[in-house]
Order: structure tokens, then sequence, then C-alpha cells
């Protein structure tokens, strides 16, 4: 959610944090702020409710005072409203300390009594302006400088949080905290950097470094410090980020949706790169727990959103493969639940930028019940990778636009590369079916190409539907999750009500939706292979047109049974079975955005949602 950066060096501060903040602006935000110490080692800020360009426009119209330290936040609103007072920075009572925060303080309640009842008042609604006041305080009080006084005041915060904090009286220095919640440390010549991702910093280097949990991290011109809360030194590891700032800008593209839509095939191509050497899969980074797979009884994949929707698919493909009992489980409701596992159990995690807290605790029980982990992540040295027993990083590059598009594609192909691996490791699958797998699967690139290629008749068709009120999705087997899944991108893009069912449940209730005129997108299964449901789908066609229902169909190339019924066909090439998805969804990622375009909308920063979302 929250956007943070910091800043020491010998460059400008407020450049550098603008256009960091600039490039995290993907997160999802209502306010922002910066926070500089100036070359006279004064403590300067300037915030602002709304988006960036409030803020920017603002420091244009009046100056601030320029320096070489400094940190900048964009912000989700928690605890209070998007106003200008409870935007990010927030102050210590003597106003020399600065303090930005990502995440939830869940006993601030207590400890801003705590302070109250010291004489200490509070300007704003937010938690965090509890930990700038009690860090202030830590400051005064106690010893060892503002690193010193962060361990001091994180031992007693209670929830997920990232904080951030500069003291005039400590040019070039920021000091960070985390606990369950991203930062990363961008590493330069002369200057260092903090940020919730590495977009954050990627203008400026590609050298970065994790940051654990429950870990501080000093940053000044020329070194970088961490310890443990209790102040404990850390080994960090170092890792190079594998793209560069290009990949975070549109490039000509007319949003970042657009882009990463177009960039689909090579996120599959990608995330095969490497992984696969004579006609089988090698998932070279699962060979410490290939012993284990082979006595697993059952997988649990947990993910929330359309990450659910790519573990549902992948449920499909590992069931057939491998012969093994799979469940999927939204990552808020297993935790809660008292689930059942045990060392017998692999737990799947799926999470684009591996800091979704959902996921993350739902890991972390799992863990705890001795379960083993497996991650499957976009995002190197991310939290919920280093939290589980092994990881598969999918290849995707940087997904800016809040609703996801080619992470999604890339998750699926990472599950069916496991799939096909754990098949391999099982012996549930001869050579012969694994090497034909994999030849669909390295097809699939230049078939989304092709898909692509058919956009303008889906812009036609959205604008035609642009006054629409419901739209509903149907499907079956592999195409029930490429339901769910356009119509969640009709929601997050177009905000208008839209419900994916499986097309077997028609007659059990969802039917009575459909009046005149009523559009329904149907995912067709092909009609070429055994046991595909096709007929099936084409009699829910033919009650749903009975009733009037506007007939929206994906049907492969030379599929004619649905053409008396349907309205509209948009065509995909031929797949196998488990294959059709990854094309199949393509159609109605382009529908959702060109709909939302049709209505005026930000199809980049939908309203309301963020891109990560690191708080329960």
């Amino acid at each position: 959610m929250c956007g943070i950066v910091g800043y020491v060096g010998n460059n400008s501060s407020l450049d550098v944090l603008m256009g960091g903040l600039g490039r995290l602006e993907y997160r999802g935000y209502d306010s922002a702020g910066v926070a500089i110490i100036t070359e006279s080692g004064e403590l300067v800020t300037r915030k602002r409710a709304g988006k960036l360009a409030v803020l920017a426009a603002d420091l244009e119209a009046s100056a601030l005072t320029d320096g070489r330290t400094g940190i900048g936040h964009t912000r989700w609103a928690t605890h209070g409203g998007p106003t200008d007072v409870n935007a990010h920075p927030h102050l210590s009572a003597d106003g020399r300390i600065a303090l930005i925060h990502n995440g939830i303080i869940e006993n601030f309640a207590g400890l801003r009594d705590e302070l109250l009842a010291d004489g200490y008042t509070f300007e704003s609604e937010t938690d965090t302006e509890v930990a700038a006041k009690l860090l202030g305080r830590e400051y005064l009080e106690g010893e060892g400088g503002l690193a010193a006084a962060l361990g001091r005041v994180v031992a007693r915060l209670e929830g997920a949080f990232t904080l951030l904090a500069l003291h005039q009286d400590e040019p070039g220095v920021v000091v960070g905290a985390r606990r369950n919640s991203p930062l990363v440390i961008g590493l330069g010549d002369g200057e260092n950097f903090l940020g919730s991702d590495v977009a954050a910093f990627i203008e400026h280097t590609r050298r970065a470094m994790e940051i654990g949990q429950d870990q501080i991290v000093t940053i000044t011109p020329d070194s970088v410090s961490v310890t443990d809360f209790a102040g404990n030194g850390v080994e960090a590891h170092e890792y190079e980020v594998s793209w560069d700032a290009s990949a975070v800008e549109k490039g000509g593209w007319s949003s970042f949706m657009a882009k990463e839509i177009s960039e689909q095939p090579e996120a599959v191509s990608n995330t095969l790169l490497g992984r696969i050497h004579n006609d089988h899969v090698v998932l070279g980074e699962l060979e410490a727990i290939d012993e284990l797979l082979t006595e697993i009884d059952r997988i649990v994949i947990l993910g929330c959103g359309t990450a659910a929707y790519s573990a549902m698919l992948g449920k499909y493909a590992i069931e057939k493969w491998a012969r093994i009992p799979v469940e999927v489980e939204l990552s808020h409701e297993f935790r809660y639940r008292d689930p059942v596992v045990n060392a017998s159990t692999l737990v799947i995690s799926i999470s684009q930028s591996g800091e979704t807290m959902d996921t993350l605790v739902a890991v972390q029980e799992a863990k705890a019940k001795g379960a083993r982990t497996l991650s499957i992540c976009n995002t190197q040295g991310a939290t919920i990778p280093r939290e589980s027993d092994a990881v598969i990083y999918t290849h995707a590059g940087p997904e800016v636009a809040v609703a996801s598009t080619k992470a999604f594609i890339a998750q699926i192909t990472a599950l069916y590369l496991f799939g096909l691996h754990l098949a391999r490791v099982r012996a549930t699958l001869d050579d012969e079916t694994i090497a034909t797998s994999i030849v669909e699967l390295q097809a699939i690139p230049d078939k989304i190409r092709w898909v692509l290629e058919q956009h303008g008749e889906i812009t036609e068709l959205a604008n035609w539907m642009s006054d629409s009120r419901a739209v509903l999705f149907l499907g079956r087997h592999v195409g029930f999750p490429v339901a769910l899944e356009g119509a969640l991108k009709l929601k997050e893009l177009a905000y208008i009500h839209a419900e994916g069912f499986a097309a077997g449940e028609l007659k059990h209730g969802p039917i009575a939706l459909i009046e005149p005129g009523q559009p329904v997108f149907v995912v067709v299964p092909s009609p070429r292979h055994p046991n595909s449901l096709h007929a099936k789908v084409v009699s829910n066609i033919q009650e749903i047109k009975a009733r009037g229902a506007k007939v929206l169909a994906i049907a492969e190339e030379g599929d004619v049974a649905v053409l008396p019924y349907a309205s509209d066909v948009f065509r995909i090439p031929l797949a196998g079975p488990l294959f059709e998805p990854l094309l199949a969804v393509i159609p109605l990622q382009i529908f959702a955005m060109e709909l939302a375009t049709a209505k005026g909308l930000d199809v980049d920063q939908p309203r309301n949602l963020a891109k990560s979302v690191t708080v329960e």
C-alpha cells in the first residue's frame, strides 16, 4: 500500500524523493508528503492530500528548501481520512524528528493515552503520529541516538509496520524498521536509499539489499548497518535487480495496464526461461525439497483475489498431472479457521509482491503447524519468499497497474511448471506426456500475441457497452476461474456489478438474473477434446439466449456450434484444455480495460484499491 522512500547522499533529496514516489504511485495512495534536512540543518516538511501532482504543484508554487537527507511518503488512509493533517510525515513534539509509516499499529490507542497522560498533544487522527511522538520522547530520555531510540520504540509496537525516521541533529542519517511490511535497501556510490520496493530507487541503482523481519537499518551516504530490534548486528543479503527504470515507464502506451497486457507473451517466456531442458521441467530452486515432494500427501494453495484464481487453475493441473489432492484457500480465511495441516502438507502461497499481509500471516500459520511451504512470487527479496522453504520466482517484470494482468499469466505458468516438475518427481506422468505439455506451454507466448491482435473488435464492444450496469461471466472446469477473473477485472476497473459463475450452477440460482439484454460472457471449452463439456456449455448458452441474454462467447477458432446463439464471438487459438485459460482470459482483460477507458476512468489506479495489500 503506502509508498516509502528514504535518501542520503550528495544529490537533491527532493528530486530523489519525488521521483521515487512517482514510481511508487501504483501502490495506491490518497496523500503525499516529504521531510528534508536542509543544508543549514533545519528540518522542513510539506504534505498534501490528493495525488502526487497536488504536492508537486504546491512545491512549485512555494519552493521547499532542499538538502541531501530526506524521506518521502504516499499514504493509504487507515486511521483518519485523507487530509493534509493526517498525511505523512509526522513530527515529534519538539519538531526535530520526522517519521513516516506503512502498516497499522494495533496498540496505538493505549500508547496514545499514555502520551496524553504525559501532556503530549496530537494534531492528527493517525497511529503514525503516536509513533512519532513516542520516538521523540525516547530520543530525549534515552541514549544511543536515533537508531537506538527507534529500537526501543518498535519493541513496544504491535501490528505490521515499516517506519522511516530522520532527526535534524543527525544529518546524513535515515533509519528504518520493519515488521510484516516491506522495506528494501538501495546501494549507491556515495549515496544510499530505502524504499517500499526497488522501484523507489531503480533510476539510481540496481544494487539492492534485503531487510529481514524485525530488523532496523541505518543508512548514511557511505554505509549501511542492519541490526535486529535488540541492536545485534545482522548480515543482510545483497542482490542485483534484473530490470531497469524503463520497465516502470509507460513507454508511449496509453496506460500501464495496456503496456502490461501487451507484455504477457514475454511474461510467459521469461518465466519458462532456463527451466526447460531436454523436454523436462527442471526447477533447480526446488532441489532442496524434491525428497519432500515424494512424501507429501496433500497440497494447499493460498492466495487473495487474482492470485486465488491462478491457484484454482493450478489445482486443475497439479491434480491431473501429479495425482495429489489440492485445496485452494483464501489466505485470510485459512489463517483464522484453525486449518488442519502437518509435515505431510505442502502449502503454496501466491503473491505478486511477496508482501501481501493476509498471505504472509497464513504462511506463518502453516509453518507453525509444521507444514512445508513454497512461494510463487514476482518480487525478488520479498518477505513471503524469505519466510518459505522454497520459492519459484515468476519473471513478469514490474507490474505497475493495480489490477493484475501479466502477473496472473506468469503465476499460472509457474504453477504449471511446478505441476509438471511434481509429476516427474512422483513418477505420475510418462516422459512423452510431459514433453507434450511442455510443447503446449512453449507455444503460449505466440498464441497470446495472436489474441492481442484482435484488440480492435473488443474495443468496439466495450465502447458499445459503456453504459452497462451489470455483466455476468460463465465458465466450466478451467473456464470457471477465468470467468471469476473476468468479473473481478470488470469490478476493479469499471466499477460495475460483475459476477462469475460455474456454468453448471446456472439452473441452481443464477439464471434468475437473466433478463432481456443482460450481457453474459461465456468461456467456451474446445469441442475437440473428450469430456471437454463443450456440449453442456452450448446448452447453457441456449438457456440464457432463450431468456433474452446478450451472449458474448470466448471460443476457439473453428468452433461453429456457438454461432447461432452468440451475439459476438471472440476467438482464441487452438490449445489443450489446461492451456486454454492462458488465452481465454486475455479478451476479458482487454474488455475490462477498454470499458473503463470508455467511461473515462483511471485504469491504472482504480478507486479504493492498492497494488500491494500490506495490512490485514
